[in-house]
């Protein structure tokens, strides 16, 4: 949020030392005091903003801003989600579909399965969407194998997320090769020999390490089927064509979006009736609407449940989600805090000249952004605006430049923590307070971080030596 007729006079160092003296008391509050976690942020953003000069009469409106922001986003997807998640779980479905991988894969290799699924369903799906879709899954097979949730958990989220980090369609690399002018289907080529190796690495073998050290219970969030519904299931292929659907209505939205925004599509196309209407129903908050009716129907009154039972259900699926999405928009209430005050552009000032390697100016001014104000997003288009320019002038090869978006996304995701919506989003959707959730998700992201660059500044050198 710009705030309308005023600058923020404060240098880099003074707005560093109130960020950083902002997430230690909001860490001290909720783990020492043990305050709850949406009041925590409340008052530190509020302190944060008074701290960071913003006008007094601007303080609500920033923190109402961030806070409504990032809902717009999180509370139809958590809470329609949380509804499927509920009608699939409730009605035996989600143990058929663990029977069903157990079955192929072995009960060794569950967690395996559940990543390799969650990369496929990751190509073209956000990664807060695939997610809440994949999370019945996961806590069926936690369920019936045991172990903890974060043994079954973490590889199937981090490999949401380095399909989001790494590859098109999505909107981080995307932007950053438009900032770079890089080939498309390079960056892809790039991602793709990225995010694999990473993923199994630092979410596969990490969740695997990890899980082992700490065995949590697996969440009641999305309820358990009853004896009768386990005995009278239905069937496999009706689960996957009810998980498939959202997901693939998103994807012929993200398919027309990436389309049109090539240029492949002339306007004429682009302004057609039938075109808009495609691009609505694979929209990810209509896309799980539909997906929650259908499975109201096939689920539901199909299989001869009255509708007042319907109507419970999916209201009893909304009350354990509801701390999750508050206190997520509250994360992001933070985040807007630190953005609003100006840290990012003042960063961006003194980072921009480093008199290092372009590669690595690119991982770190996105890191040291990404740590700073939390957003994923705007820590990588300000990184590629700011080098864009030394970019256009390096002579780098085609293969060099996709490395290069690679590198700055990869800077984009490290230490994911108290400022970063996602944050909360995962450590609650697990059953994890902050200590744990410090310990597992933010390792695992910055894990993903470092290595995704290693790989990138790896093809970065060998494409300057074969060029």
């Amino acid at each position: 949020m710009t705030i309308e007729g005023w600058t923020q006079t404060m240098g880099a160092g003074p707005l560093l030392l109130i960020a950083a003296a902002a997430i230690v008391a909001l860490l001290f509050l909720i783990i020492k005091l043990r305050m709850h976690a949406l009041v925590a942020l409340i008052l530190i953003s509020l302190a944060t903003a008074f701290a960071t000069g913003i006008p007094a009469n601007q303080v609500v409106p920033v923190l109402i801003n961030g806070f409504g922001t990032t809902l717009g986003t999180v509370a139809l997807l958590v809470g329609l989600g949380a509804m499927l998640g509920r009608i699939v779980e409730t009605s035996g479905g989600a143990k058929v579909l663990a029977d069903y991988l157990i079955g192929v894969f072995g009960e060794k290799r569950a967690p395996f399965a559940l990543g390799l699924a969650s990369l496929i369903f990751g190509f073209p799906i956000f990664f807060d969407a695939g997610l809440v879709v994949m999370l019945p899954v996961v806590f069926a097979v936690a369920h019936r194998l045991g172990g903890g949730v974060l043994r079954y958990g973490l590889p199937a989220a981090g490999a949401f997320s380095v399909m989001h980090i790494f590859l098109p369609p999505h909107p981080g690399p995307v932007s950053a090769a438009a900032f770079f002018d890089a080939n498309i289907g390079l960056v892809l080529i790039a991602g793709l020999i990225t995010a694999i190796p990473t993923w199994y690495v630092t979410a596969y073998l990490f969740g695997l390490w990890t899980g082992k050290k700490l065995v949590l219970p697996v969440p009641e969030i999305l309820g358990h089927a009853s004896a009768e519904a386990e005995s009278h299931p239905p069937r496999f292929r009706t689960i996957i064509g009810l998980l498939l659907l959202p997901l693939v209505l998103i994807f012929i939205n993200t398919g027309l979006n990436t389309l049109a925004s090539s240029g492949a599509l002339s306007e004429s196309v682009k302004n057609e009736q039938w075109f808009q209407i495609l691009r609505t129903i694979g929209e990810t908050p209509v896309a799980l609407l539909i997906a929650v009716l259908v499975a109201v129907f096939v689920l539901g009154a199909r299989r001869g449940k009255d509708a007042g039972a319907i109507e419970k259900l999916l209201e009893s699926s909304l009350g354990p989600v509801c701390s999750v999405i508050l206190i997520t928009g509250a994360g992001g209430m933070f985040g807007g805090v630190l953005r609003a005050s100006g840290i990012g552009d003042a960063l961006a000032d003194v980072l921009g000249n480093l008199g290092i390697p372009l590669i690595l100016a690119g991982f770190l001014i996105s890191a040291i952004l990404r740590i700073a104000q939390g957003s994923a997003t705007v820590a990588l288009t300000t990184t590629a605006g700011l080098i864009a320019p030394a970019v256009a002038l390096a002579g780098l090869t085609g293969m060099q430049v996709a490395a290069l978006v690679i590198a700055v996304a990869a800077g984009s995701v490290v230490v994911s923590h108290v400022n970063d919506s996602g944050f909360w989003l995962v450590g609650r959707f697990f059953g994890m307070d902050v200590k744990t959730t410090l310990k597992t998700w933010t390792v695992m992201e910055t894990l993903i971080g470092v290595m995704g660059f290693a790989i990138a500044a790896a093809l970065f050198v060998l494409a300057g030596v074969a060029g």
